[in-house]
């Protein structure tokens, strides 16, 4: 029997090893798992050679045994527990799910690794401060923020988009709970926006693990901004003269409030709507029209220059030049036009074209240089008035003097000499020169200087200058020299040779005894006339001295008796003498006729008294003629106050009266004198020789009683 007890046992023992090889073990294990919120949860749980109890552990807190798990409604255990399946199901998942679950098989022993549950919660949509319209200012900074709020799981990522394109520049920033967790997140978007932002649709949106997608907020941007202007010209080109319209245009946020309206800078007072009408004139291409828009938030301005089409303006004129002779001279004008005109150089007076351009430069100049330069701009378009500027060159030389006419003059009469001068510069002196002195101003013995303006000077020859010499009682040696006019500048000196012409007497003489022979013959006619008038009418004939009066005369017009007219002669002025026996001068100067018949008439002379111009010195005196040309030209200065001018010849009686009834014979005995003399210059005799007229003989008055 020990015999069959052992092999029993060794069988048994073998059983019982082979038994101890199929010990409980894990088949599959948990694994970390990630799940998104609201999603189902399966951790697995496999076990081998093992039917005993099986629990899943959450944070090391049994959940239980039983498979439905109670007390964990949305918790369960799946699978065949004879084949060893234990899979441990959470639907739907919760935050407080997250954490870290075990499967352990009690009876055995075992445990399986711990398998971390991560639940995802997804971003709630962002919120962006002050949508879904956000209101910023034009060219203002500004930031734009963007909020996510919530468990979000993991932290989400904020980022801004606009059109489809995600913008730069943000700024994010994170907020900790005080557990650790996170509070919320922003997302900060610094812009600077313009009026072309306005309206613009931007979008913030929060990605994450959990919601890769994201989640979008969209907000638009209302944007207040200063007005955008826009100016336009109607017509852009015009000629001047024409009228133009500008209107300005603009587009603002909060609405436009005003219009104000400059020209090159000044306002143009009145304006004050969108629309301005102006005349084009030549400034309009340079100063242009300008529109500022204002509101509330700022303003802003256009301007705009007119293409206006004027003719020739001048901005720069030629200025005179003076140049001594030899050197270079450069004349300059500066002409302005649209188009831009052609400018010439000329002389005036002369049609030929020296240069073009705006500067006309002569070399070497000389005298014959000196004159007007014109510079002309000719329009650039037909229809357009063109312009002209001149300039004088004057030329630095030696003096010019020219020899003036001078009147002939009498021997021991006044003569006057002249010379024209021209010089640039002015001349230091002018000197008269003889024989035996010189003069520049001044009197010295018989000679006097005197100096006077040209009325004008040759163009460019500098101004001009009129020397007079003037010599009182002439000598024969005056008219056979010469006298020399000699002017002196810096450049030099010129002269000329002035000579003097005599005039005889008897031309002039004869002359005036001409008009005298004419004078009494006209006289003596009308005298006739007269008589016979007088022996018809009433006479009265003096009884005491037979006197005959003159009707008409200054003395009286009635006749008185005999007794009135003694000793009146005296008043009767100056007679004429004549010859005859029977004729006496009384001692008052009357004529007294010694009458045959005892006195029983006496007829009265009639005195004549001719006035002739006397020159100083008692020569004739003819009036100056020209100093700048031929005789009977006039002058240009008045000599009178050197040279007395005597009044013309007349026939006249200071007291009497013009002479209306003389003797019938009191000029018939005129005997015309065969030759004349110098003039005497004796104080006692009268001022030509020819002054006494011969007395002439007449018959006496008869009458009847």
């Amino acid at each position: 029997t020990l015999r069959m007890l052992v092999p029993a046992l060794l069988v048994l023992l073998f059983c019982l090893r082979g038994r101890a090889g199929l010990s409980p073990h894990f088949l599959q294990q948990p694994e970390d798992l990630v799940v998104l919120l609201g999603d189902e949860a399966r951790l697995p749980c496999a076990l081998g050679a093992y039917w005993g109890l099986v629990q899943w552990t959450k944070d090391g807190l049994a959940l239980g045994g039983e498979r439905d798990l109670p007390g964990w409604s949305r918790y369960w255990i799946s699978g065949n527990a004879a084949s060893g399946q234990h899979d441990l199901h959470i639907r739907p998942v919760e935050i407080e799910d997250q954490a870290s679950y075990e499967c352990q098989a009690t009876q055995a022993g075992l445990r399986s690794r711990r398998a971390q549950l991560h639940v995802l919660v997804p971003p709630e949509p962002p919120q962006v401060l002050g949508g879904p319209f956000v209101s910023l200012v034009a060219g203002v900074p500004a930031n734009v923020t963007c909020r996510s709020r919530g468990d979000a799981r993991p932290t989400p990522e904020l980022l801004w988009f606009r059109d489809g394109v995600r913008l730069d520049g943000a700024t994010f920033r994170q907020t900790l709970l005080k557990e650790g967790t996170t509070g919320s997140v922003e997302s900060i978007l610094s812009l600077t926006p313009s009026s072309h932002d306005d309206g613009a649709i931007l979008v913030c949106r929060a990605r994450s693990q959990a919601l890769p997608a994201g989640k979008d907020t969209a907000i638009t941007l209302s944007l207040q901004y200063p007005p955008v202007v826009t100016l336009s010209a109607e017509p852009q080109t015009v000629q001047e003269g024409e009228k133009v319209t500008f209107l300005c245009q603009a587009t603002a946020q909060p609405p436009v409030t005003g219009y104000r309206w400059a020209k090159g800078g000044s306002p143009v007072l009145g304006a004050r709507g969108p629309m301005l009408e102006v005349v084009a004139d030549a400034s309009f291409l340079t100063a242009p029209v300008s529109c500022e828009v204002s509101n509330a938030v700022g303003s802003a301005n256009r301007s705009t220059a007119l293409d206006v089409r004027f003719g020739p303006i001048l901005q720069a004129k030629p200025k005179p030049l003076s140049v001594d002779v030899g050197e270079d001279a450069s004349f300059s004008c500066v002409w302005r036009g649209n188009p831009l005109p052609r400018v010439t150089w000329t002389r005036r007076g002369d049609a030929q074209v020296l240069a073009s351009g705006p500067t006309l430069r002569l070399l070497a100049v000389g005298p014959e240089d000196a004159g007007d330069y014109v510079c002309r701009a000719g329009p650039g378009l037909s229809g357009l008035r063109g312009g002209a500027a001149e300039a004088r060159l004057t030329v630095n030389a030696p003096p010019v003097v020219t020899a003036l006419h001078s009147a002939p003059a009498f021997l021991r009469g006044p003569a006057r000499l002249q010379c024209l001068v021209f010089a640039s510069p002015a001349p230091e002196a002018v000197v008269w020169s003889w024989d035996e002195g010189f003069l520049t101003a001044g009197s010295r013995g018989r000679f006097l200087v005197e100096t006077f303006p040209a009325p004008e000077g040759r163009g460019g020859q500098g101004p001009g200058l009129i020397s007079v010499l003037h010599i009182s009682g002439t000598q024969e040696s005056d008219f056979s020299r010469g006298f020399n006019c000699t002017a002196r500048n810096r450049l030099g000196e010129g002269g000329t040779q002035v000579s003097l012409g005599r005039r005889d007497l008897l031309p002039a003489v004869r002359i005036v005894a001409g008009v005298a022979a004419v004078a009494m013959t006209l006289l003596m006619a009308g005298t006739g006339v007269a008589l016979c008038c007088w022996c018809h009418g009433k006479a009265s004939f003096s009884k005491q001295k037979n006197l005959v009066r003159i009707p008409g005369s200054s003395n009286g017009s009635s006749l008185r008796g005999p007794e009135e007219e003694t000793g009146s002669s005296k008043d009767q002025g100056p007679i004429v003498h004549t010859d005859h026996s029977d004729l006496a001068l009384d001692e008052e100067g009357a004529l007294e006729t010694k009458d045959p018949t005892n006195g029983y008439y006496k007829v009265r002379g009639v005195s004549v008294s001719l006035s002739l111009g006397e020159a100083p010195g008692g020569g004739l005196f003819l009036p100056p003629s020209s100093p700048l040309g031929p005789p009977g030209t006039p002058t240009f200065y008045d000599f009178k106050t050197h040279v007395g001018i005597v009044p013309p010849c007349r026939l006249y009686r200071a007291k009497a009266g013009y002479l209306t009834t003389p003797h019938p014979r009191a000029f018939t005995s005129y005997i015309k004198p065969t030759s004349f003399g110098p003039p005497d210059l004796a104080p006692s005799t009268p001022p030509f020789p020819y002054a006494a007229f011969p007395t002439p003989s007449h018959p006496r008055l008869q009458t009847h009683v």
